[in-house]
Parts: structure tokens; C-alpha cells; sequence
């Protein structure tokens, strides 16, 4: 089955490289493409927060893993490409929670997107109270090592 999506827009930020770590200081602006009418943006700054659906686009189909030590780090436990959120994955789709800070025409500026300068955006859908996990969220203590150091 050959499935179809076209880029309903492009980030532009200073961050070239897929590097791990230290996103917190990188503004991105979110730019509608040229076939989607401005008005797709229409009161999204009701919203504090966006969920950005975004392409992988440098990374390589063939590099996809399925099972490796987190960040090639022995200490962390194997685990499945279903249980990280690391870039080499077999559709190369990523996906982050964003804090909106403004909106002007057919742009959006937007703080905590792990996406580098020229990924393609799928889709953008505003957070609501209402899609948030309900009750405690658990995971393991290797991804609170693993990271320390990403929002910063």
C-alpha cells in the first residue's frame, strides 16, 4: 500500500544538524506551504500548545533500527524502535508538543520543536486538556538519564 502526503509547511530555525541535545534555546517558525490557504491558521492563538507532526527528511529509509540500546548507550536496556523516540525509525515521522509563542499571516512561532531547519510539517493540531494522557504517565528511569540534557 502506497501511502501519500504532501508537506503542509516547512521549519525554519538555526539547527542543521540532528543533533540529540540542548533544544531548548531554538525558536522555530513554522511556514505555511504555498498550496495551503493562509486562513488554515485562522484563531490558533486561542491555543497555548501544538502538536507538530514532522518528516524526518535526512534521514535514510535503509538506516531505520528496531531494536538497540538507546543512543548506542550499552548502559540503557535494549529496547524496540517502538519504545524510543529516536529519528532512525521505519517511516521517519516525527512528532513533538510545542508552547505557541506567536502567529503572523502564514507564519507561527513556536518554542520547544525538536525538528532541524527545512523538515517538512505534516500536520500541525492544536493540544487539548481533553487528548492529554489521563492519570499518572509511567516510564523508565533510563529516559529521564537519557534526557537531562535535551531541553536544555
Amino acid at each position: 500500500m502506497d501511502i501519500t502526503i504532501r508537506p503542509i509547511g516547512f521549519v525554519k530555525n538555526a539547527r542543521n544538524a540532528p543533533t540529540d541535545d540542548f533544544w531548548e534555546e531554538v525558536i522555530s517558525e513554522i511556514e505555511l506551504a504555498e498550496d495551503i490557504p493562509t486562513e488554515a491558521f485562522d484563531h490558533i492563538s486561542d491555543f497555548s500548545h501544538l502538536e507538530i507532526i514532522y518528516l524526518f527528511d535526512k534521514v535514510r529509509l535503509e538506516d531505520a533500527v528496531y531494536s538497540g540500546h538507546p543512543r548506542g548507550n550499552p548502559e540503557y536496556p535494549r529496547a524496540g524502535i517502538f519504545s524510543q523516540r529516536k529519528k532512525d525509525r521505519p517511516n521517519a515521522i516525527g512528532l513533538c508538543t510545542v508552547k505557541l509563542l506567536e502567529h503572523h499571516g502564514r507564519i507561527v512561532r513556536v518554542a520547544l520543536l525538536d525538528a532541524i531547519d527545512g523538515s517538512p510539517v505534516l500536520d500541525i493540531k492544536p493540544v487539548f486538556r481533553e487528548f492529554q494522557p489521563q492519570g499518572e504517565i509511567r516510564q523508565p528511569d533510563w529516559v529521564s538519564d537519557l534526557m537531562k540534557n535535551y531541553w536544555r
